[in-house]
Parts: C-alpha cells; sequence; structure tokens
C-alpha cells in the first residue's frame, strides 16, 4: 500500500485494517509453529508450546498467570495443564503459602524440551522479523501496548 492510499484511509478504517491484520499474522505464526512441530514429529500443540514458553521464562507460576499470559480462559487451561501433566511435562505442586492454589512447574522432560525446541521456534520468529530493526519492534511493541490501555479506559462519551 503507497503512502497516498495510506492517508486517503480514515484512522477507524486503518485500526480495523490492523486489526485483521494482527489476527493474520497469528493465525500465520501458529501454522508456521505447527508446521515445524510436525516436521520433527513431536508430539505437541501449539497451546503447549505456549504453556512451556511461560515456564521457561518462569517456572513454578499458578494456572491464573499461565491463563492471562497466554490469553485463554481457566477452565480450557484446567484441560491442557491436565494433558501436560500426562505427557509429563508438568507437574502441579501445592503452593506452602496457599494450600488451595497449585503451583505449575517443569519436568525434566518438560525443560529438556527447550533445547529441542526453542532453536526453531526462534527461527520462525526471527524469518517473521528478519526485516526489522529492534527498535521497529520496540516501536510496535509500544503502540500495541499504547492500544491495549486506551481500550481499557472507560469510554467517557457512554457517561
Amino acid at each position: 500500500m503507497d503512502s497516498s492510499s495510506v492517508i486517503k484511509k480514515s484512522r477507524t478504517d486503518l485500526a480495523i485494517e490492523l486489526g485483521r491484520t494482527m489476527t493474520e499474522f497469528r493465525n500465520q505464526l501458529r501454522q508456521s509453529v505447527q508446521l515445524k512441530i510436525k516436521e520433527h514429529g513431536i508430539n505437541i500443540t501449539f497451546e503447549m508450546l505456549e504453556v512451556l514458553y511461560c515456564l521457561w521464562q518462569k517456572d513454578g507460576i499458578n494456572q491464573q498467570e499461565i491463563a492471562d499470559l497466554t490469553l485463554k480462559d481457566k477452565s480450557s487451561m484446567t484441560y491442557m495443564i491436565d494433558n501436560m501433566v500426562k505427557r509429563d511435562m508438568v507437574k502441579r505442586i501445592e503452593d506452602e503459602l496457599d494450600r488451595r492454589n497449585k503451583l505449575i512447574f517443569l519436568t525434566e522432560a518438560g525443560t529438556a524440551l527447550r533445547t529441542q525446541l526453542y532453536p526453531w521456534i526462534a527461527e520462525v520468529y526471527h524469518q517473521a522479523t528478519e526485516d526489522f530493526d529492534k527498535k521497529n519492534l520496540k516501536d510496535g511493541i509500544d503502540m500495541f501496548q499504547q492500544m491495549i490501555l486506551s481500550l481499557r479506559k472507560p469510554n467517557s462519551s457512554s457517561d
């Protein structure tokens, strides 16, 4: 799209196009990662990989934190964690500070998967971002975070 056609579009139309493009990016990313999973013959879903990534960043967090980080609801997270426990990727351990709370930890097998999975996951993300420098990526993150904050604000026009 050339700059003159961008100028002719309204802010609303551009925002709608941005939202659609974000969805398309997420779908394409998911397909690319699933293709890598299939190529490597690993019995794991994209959603399980998202959970593993959270735990690779910070092991021993509760199910609600994982649900929030992966943008999933808690009930579907319960089902997924159950499956991951059965596959010996993660384990639930009672929180010493609150016995009602279970913390999710990686097992040895879950930790070992990082060595296997992370290099080609990084390859997919590198491919997606190879034409951008770090400042472009940081500016994009900042823009999306600001948009999220704007949407979380109460709508003053509806008062």
